[in-house]
C-alpha cells in the first residue's frame, strides 16, 4: 500500500532555480526527500505558491511526485519576509484543493515556520498529523541579524505554538536539537533528529582539468569557490577580505556563484560585494558567475581546490555536503549544520566567522600542501557517502513518519479497548443490578404509582448529572412516557427553578437549596426522589431530613456504599458499581423503568418492549378513562 503524505513549502518550490535571495537549501531539501520517499513507495503532493500568473495549478515532478501551485497573495515574488499574511488564504486554498480532489493523506510535513502555521490549521481541520523541519529559526535569526531581520516580530511565538503543536520535529544538526529545547521549550520526546543530504548520482568527483576547461578556468590556478544564496548573513565578504590576504604570487582565483535571477548587476549584494573588491584592489581575480542550474554546479566543485562557506549562522548548510562529495575539501563556519558536516582537520577546517584572517591563514595552509588537500578530499568522500545521502535521509525520515502513523494506530488500539472495556463493565454492571435492585425497583414504582394515584406528587433532585436525570424524570411523567394519549402526572424537579436556586444558595448557601423547597412544596404522601452517585451531596441529605420531617417518602438511586443518603431512603436503589459512568447510566435505565411501572399501574396497560407502538396506543385508548375532570381528581379510574 502506498503511503500519501503532503509538503508544504510556502516560498521554496522545488521547480524554482537556485542561488536567489530565497532559493537555496530548503528547496533542494524539499526536491530531493520527496523524490527519495517516492521511490520508496510514498505519494507526495508538494504544495508551495503561485509566484508567476498563468502557470498549470498542478506539475507532475516525478513518478510519485507533484507539485501543486497554491494562490495566496498576488501571482508574482514576493520576499519571504513578506508571506505571512498570506498564509491564511494558503491554509484555504490548500484545503479547498485537498476536499475537492477528496485527497486523503497520512500526515503532513511542513517547511518553514509560515508552512507550519498552514500545517497546524489544517491539523484542526482535517485530523492530519504533521511534521516541522523549521530550516531556520527565528530566534536564532534574531540573535545575528538584529534589526536587519524583516520578518515579522510575532515569528518567534508563532514557532513556539507551533512546536507545542507539531507530532514531530525534525531537527537537521545537534546545534538545531539544542537551540529548540532551549528557546523553545519543545519536548526532547517530539524531536528527531535527521539531517539534509546530498544527492551521489549528481555529486560525485569529477576530473579537475575536465572541469576547468568545461567551465573556461586556467588549469594552473588555486582556484577557491562560494557558492550559495547571495545574502548578507551568508559571510561572502568575509571570505573576499580572506582572499584578498593570500599571497597572490602565484596566481588564484576566487569564484563566487549565486544571485538573482534577473540582472545580477542591480542585486544590491552584488554591488556591495563588487565594490569590495575593487576596494581591496582583486575585482580582476573575483569571478560573479550568476545563479547556475543544478547540472552545472558539480563542475563548480570539482573545478575547485576548496570551498568555503562561512556564515553568521547556519541551520544546516547544503552545499558543503556536495563540496565534499565532489571530493572538494571544505573551510567552514564553526556554527550550526557545519560544524556537524565538516570534520575539523579531517575533511576541512572549521573557523570563525567574521574573522577573515583566520580564514586566510587556513587557506594559505590547504593551497599550499597539494598531499593535504588530497588526503583531505578522499575522506571528504567516503565521509559524506557514508552518512549524509539522500537516500539515507528519507530512510530516516521514513521511520519517522511510521512511529506517527504507528501511534496513530495505537491511539485508536486504545480507543477501540477502552470502547470495548466500557461495554463489558456496562453490561456486568447491568446484569449485576437486575440481580440486585429487581424488588426494589418494583417497590420503589408501586410505590410511586400509588402516591400519584392518591393525588400526591413527586418532588426529585440532585446534582451535576444527577440533576440532569431529575429533570428528564420529570420530564417524562409531566408530558409522557410511552403512552401518548394520557394526562400529565404532577412532579417538580427540585433543580429547574434558578431564580429559587440561585437567591437561596448566595443569601443562604447552597446545603439547603433542596430543604427549603421541599418545606415550601412538600406534603405528608408526597415522595422524594433524590439522586446522587456518591450518596454523600449534604443538600441531599438535608433534603431529605426535611422531607422526614414532614411526612414525605424518600426513595434514592445512588451507588458505591450508598453514603449517607442511604440512611434516610425509605427504598434504596443503589447501583453496585464504583464507577460514576456505570451509576449514572443505570440509573437512566432505572429511570425509565419507573416510567414504565408507574404508566402501567395507573393506566391498566400491560406490554413488552416487543408490543408495538401501534398496540400501545390502542390499549391506551381503551383503557384510560378520559372523564378526568368529573371526579375532581387529576388522573380518573386507575388501575390498582
Amino acid at each position: 500500500m502506498k503511503h500519501s503524505i503532503a509538503f508544504i513549502s510556502e516560498h521554496a518550490s522545488p521547480l524554482a532555480l537556485l542561488g536567489g535571495a530565497d532559493n537555496g537549501g530548503q528547496n533542494v531539501y524539499v526536491a530531493e526527500l520527496a523524490l527519495q520517499l517516492a521511490k520508496q513507495g510514498y505519494l507526495v503532493d508538494i504544495f508551495t505558491r503561485r509566484d508567476h500568473a498563468g502557470d498549470a495549478e498542478v506539475h507532475p515532478f516525478a513518478p510519485g511526485v507533484r507539485v501543486i501551485l497554491v494562490t495566496a497573495g498576488p501571482a508574482r515574488v514576493i520576499a519571504k519576509e513578506e508571506l505571512t499574511p498570506y498564509m491564511p488564504s494558503f491554509r484555504q486554498e490548500m484545503e479547498k484543493f485537498i476536499r475537492l480532489n477528496k485527497l486523503s493523506y497520512e500526515l503532513i510535513h511542513a517547511n518553514f515556520f509560515m508552512s507550519g502555521l498552514v500545517a497546524m490549521e489544517l491539523k484542526e481541520r482535517l485530523d492530519l498529523p504533521f511534521v516541522i523541519t523549521f530550516h531556520a529559526l527565528g530566534h536564532i535569526r534574531a540573535l545575528h541579524q538584529g534589526d536587519m531581520d524583516k520578518f515579522p516580530k510575532e515569528r518567534i511565538d508563532m514557532e513556539r505554538q507551533i512546536v507545542k503543536n507539531a507530532d514531530k520535529i525534525i531537527a537537521e544538526c545537534p546545534q538545531d536539537k539544542s537551540d529548540l529545547i532551549e528557546y523553545y521549550q519543545a519536548a526532547p520526546e517530539k524531536i528527531v533528529s535527521i539531517p539534509c543530504g546530498f544527492n551521489p548520482s549528481q555529486f560525485y568527483p569529477v576530473s579537475k582539468a575536465e572541469s576547468r576547461a568545461l567551465l573556461g578556468f586556467d588549469s594552473n590556478e588555486s582556484l577557491v569557490l562560494q557558492l550559495g544564496r547571495m545574502v548578507m548573513r551568508k559571510g561572502i565578504d568575509n571570505l573576499v577580505e580572506a582572499f584578498a590576504a593570500l599571497d597572490h604570487r602565484s596566481p588564484k582565483r576566487l569564484v563566487i556563484v549565486g544571485g538573482p535571477d534577473t540582472a545580477l548587476e542591480e542585486d544590491a549584494e552584488y554591488k556591495r560585494l563588487n565594490q569590495l573588491t575593487a576596494k581591496l584592489g582583486i575585482s580582476d581575480k573575483v569571478y560573479f558567475a550568476g545563479r547556475k542550474n543544478r547540472e552545472e554546479l558539480s563542475h563548480f566543485y570539482s573545478a575547485a581546490d576548496v570551498f568555503v562557506t562561512t556564515p553568521w549562522y547556519e541551520p544546516f548548510g547544503i552545499t558543503p555536503l556536495e563540496s565534499m562529495a565532489c571530493g572538494t575539501p571544505v573551510i567552514g563556519s564553526r556554527v550550526g549544520g557545519i560544524k556537524h558536516t565538516v570534520v575539523d582537520g579531517k575533511t576541512g577546517y572549521l573557523v570563525d566567522p567574521k574573522k577573515p584572517a583566520e580564514l586566510a591563514d587556513k587557506l594559505n595552509e590547504l593551497l599550499s600542501n597539494p598531499g593535504l588537500l588530497s588526503e583531505m578530499s578522499q575522506k571528504a568522500i567516503e565521509h559524506v557517502n557514508h552518512y549524509f545521502t539522500w537516500e539515507k535521509v528519507a530512510e530516516e525520515m521514513a521511520k519517522c513518519y511510521n512511529s506517527i502513523r504507528e501511534r496513530k494506530f495505537a491511539i485508536q488500539s486504545q480507543e477501540l479497548n477502552m470502547i470495548g472495556s466500557a461495554f463489558e463493565e456496562a453490561a456486568f454492571t447491568f446484569q449485576k443490578a437486575a440481580q440486585e435492585l429487581a424488588s426494589l425497583v418494583s417497590a420503589a414504582g408501586c410505590k410511586m404509582a400509588a402516591t400519584l394515584k392518591a393525588g400526591n406528587k413527586i418532588l426529585v433532585c440532585g446534582n451535576g448529572g444527577s440533576a440532569a436525570e431529575s429533570q428528564h424524570f420529570v420530564a417524562e411523567l409531566v408530558g409522557r412516557f410511552e403512552i401518548p394519549h394520557r394526562k400529565g402526572l404532577p412532579a417538580i424537579s427540585l433543580n429547574s427553578d434558578t431564580t429559587i436556586i440561585t437567591a437561596w444558595a448566595n443569601d443562604f448557601g447552597y446545603d439547603d437549596v433542596f430543604a427549603r423547597q421541599v418545606q415550601a412544596f412538600g406534603n405528608e404522601g408526597d415522595i422524594l426522589l433524590c439522586l446522587s452517585t456518591s450518596g454523600n451531596s449534604p443538600n441531599t441529605i438535608k433534603a431529605m431530613q426535611m422531607a422526614r420531617k414532614k411526612g414525605l417518602q424518600c426513595i434514592t438511586m445512588l451507588g458505591k456504599d450508598g453514603g449517607k443518603a442511604a440512611e434516610y431512603g425509605h427504598i434504596n436503589l443503589i447501583v453496585p458499581s464504583d464507577s460514576t459512568q456505570r451509576i449514572q447510566e443505570v440509573h437512566l435505565h432505572l429511570v425509565h423503568l419507573l416510567c414504565t411501572i408507574i404508566e402501567n399501574r395507573l393506566f391498566n396497560v400491560l406490554y413488552t418492549n416487543k408490543t408495538s407502538a401501534k398496540e400501545r396506543q390502542l390499549a391506551v385508548k381503551t383503557n384510560l378513562n378520559t372523564d378526568f375532570a368529573a371526579n375532581g381528581s387529576l388522573i380518573g379510574n386507575y388501575g390498582s
